[in-house]
């Protein structure tokens, strides 16, 4: 079973950047879609980005399109998110999830291993 732990939130004010880390454990990470979600206070989680095993292939929630870039490093067994232009409603808890299939989807359902979660705050 792998297991997921995210790292590299905290506080940053609007138009900055951060960059989000997930280390992963396991021998066979390029079997793994990844994904990173978010959660508002309040409000429901919703997902942020998505790639595929080989790393070929991603997409993106349209609120964060052109200012995030998900990518994988499968040697080190980790995912990261380039967060870029950074807007106070960017502020959540982001968290990275594992799907036991090479193949993206947005869906949130779909998603077998979640991590503890980071949090991310953008000051206006």
């Amino acid at each position: 079973q792998v297991q997921l732990v995210e790292s590299g939130g905290g506080l940053v004010q609007a138009g900055g950047s951060l960059r989000l880390s997930c280390a992963t454990s396991g021998r066979t990470f390029t079997s793994y879609a990844m994904g990173w979600f978010r959660q508002a206070p309040g409000k429901e989680r919703k997902f942020v980005a998505t790639i595929t095993g080989s790393g070929g292939v991603a997409y993106y929630a349209d609120s964060v399109k052109g200012r995030f870039t998900i990518s994988r490093d499968n040697a080190k067994n980790t995912v990261y998110l380039q967060m870029n232009s950074l807007k106070p409603e960017d502020t959540a808890v982001y968290y990275c999830a594992a799907r036991r299939t090479p193949d993206w989807t947005s869906r949130e359902d779909l998603y077998d291993v979640w991590g503890q979660g980071t949090q991310v705050t953008v000051s206006s």
